[in-house]
């Protein structure tokens, strides 16, 4: 979505790159959904008739992950399952030691040694997310190999205030889904409610436009979302200790 110059061009930059089997990584702050824009790039791949695999991430422990990744010859694993399509690695640091060893060797081998001399080939196309700054965050060894072998097709992915433009456009869109979705009543945003939200800061980016839209619905009230609801919400949520916050207050 969006018609802003910044969202033309990551289209245009995601269209391109997604005829490359290469893995691709997103940098993006949190509440971007990445995860969308790997989907949109799986889409476009010569693999988009395959799985959109996703790896569970924060939900693994050590314990879990590599019975979770490897599988066996009964129940292939994610890494097998993805075979044809794309592994998606949404924040690849919230992922534990094991299981990021395990997918830097898989990447770099290209298959994996389930058990004894059983090899099973690793035939997807990695894309994976980080917050922004993740190589300054990288230790030596192996999660130090895997960003350098995750990074080869790096992706700014800006945050909604560098492209406020939009917003208008978002609001339209994530109150149509969601009157649809969950029977909410539908509302329009006002013009100065519109202008207000153009020029908020937007800490948490998609996620929490979406949220508050969905506040502004379930709350109801007339069928024009006025500035004073817009500015009561904002100042319910708002943390207030964050640079983006005060900078807007």
């Amino acid at each position: 979505l969006g018609r802003s110059r910044l969202m033309q061009q990551l289209r245009a930059d995601l269209t391109r790159l997604a005829a490359y089997p290469a893995p691709l990584l997103l940098l993006a702050e949190p509440g971007s959904e990445p995860e969308a824009l790997a989907r949109f790039v799986h889409r476009l791949s010569p693999r988009s008739a395959g799985p959109f695999i996703v790896v569970p991430g924060k939900v693994l422990d050590d314990g879990l992950a590599l019975a979770t990744l490897c599988g066996s010859a009964a129940q292939p694993g994610l890494l097998e399952q993805a075979g044809g399509g794309t592994l998606y690695l949404g924040n690849f640091e919230d992922l534990p030691d094991a299981a990021l060893r395990l997918i830097a060797g898989v990447i770099e081998s290209g298959g994996l040694q389930r058990s004894g001399t059983e090899r099973v080939p690793f035939d997807a196309r990695v894309i994976a997310t980080a917050l922004p700054g993740v190589e300054t965050r990288c230790g030596a060894g192996v999660r130090q190999d895997l960003y350098a072998q995750l990074a080869v097709l790096p992706v700014r992915v800006p945050p909604l205030r560098e492209y406020a433009e939009d917003v208008p456009e978002l609001l339209r869109t994530y109150i149509d889904e969601l009157t649809e979705a969950e029977s909410l009543p539908f509302r329009r945003a006002g013009v100065a409610a519109q202008n207000r939200l153009r020029n908020y800061p937007w800490p948490g980016n998609l996620r929490e436009l979406r949220n508050l839209v969905r506040r502004l619905l379930l709350r109801g009230g007339g069928e024009e979302i006025a500035l004073q609801e817009v500015e009561s919400e904002l100042g319910a949520q708002a943390p207030g200790d964050g640079p983006l916050v005060k900078q807007d207050l």
